[in-house]
């Protein structure tokens, strides 16, 4: 279960060892610890490029989530899981209003990440928001088991 990390941005100090860890955790608490993982931690810049080139939103965002491969039935869909872009500068500032570290912020956005990869969306519905919720407290309590984000972070709450 390879977890690849590209650190291009010099917005926070991220210990690429730990990321790695915590990704490959993430990675089997989900049964994916056979899939391929590519972070790349940017800047708000970056990111506002890649969410208008791909959403077409012209604004920066916390995380986005980029699937290799897309058809359930590809010989490299039990290889390749894909690529989650996170905005270290969103996730400092919004590391204080969610009352966690910035690195428990990462691991927070690389869940949610990673929960779009292998096919949760929150837009989708009601239903299906609650339960990528309930995934990521899961799984982010298995990581960190004596910390809670505030009530204002709505990834968790």
């Amino acid at each position: 279960m390879p977890v690849f990390i590209n650190d291009d941005q010099k917005e926070l100090f991220v210990d690429s060892e730990i990321l790695e860890k915590q990704g490959k955790n993430i990675l089997f608490s989900l049964g994916c610890e056979n899939q391929e993982l590519s972070i790349l931690l940017t800047n708000d810049e970056k990111i506002k490029e890649l969410n208008k080139q791909y959403r077409g939103y012209n604004e920066a965002t916390d995380v986005l989530s980029f699937p290799q491969n897309e058809e359930k039935e590809s010989k490299f869909s039990s290889l390749i899981m894909g690529d989650v872009v996170i905005s270290t500068a969103t996730a400092k500032r919004q590391a204080s209003e969610h009352g966690l570290s910035s690195e428990e912020e990462i691991v927070l956005l690389l869940i949610h990440g990673i929960l779009h990869l292998i096919g949760f969306d929150h837009e989708r519905s009601e239903e299906e928001a609650f339960k990528m919720k309930r995934k990521t407290q899961e799984i982010f309590n298995r990581i960190f088991p004596n910390k809670k984000p505030k009530e204002s972070c709505d990834l968790y709450s």
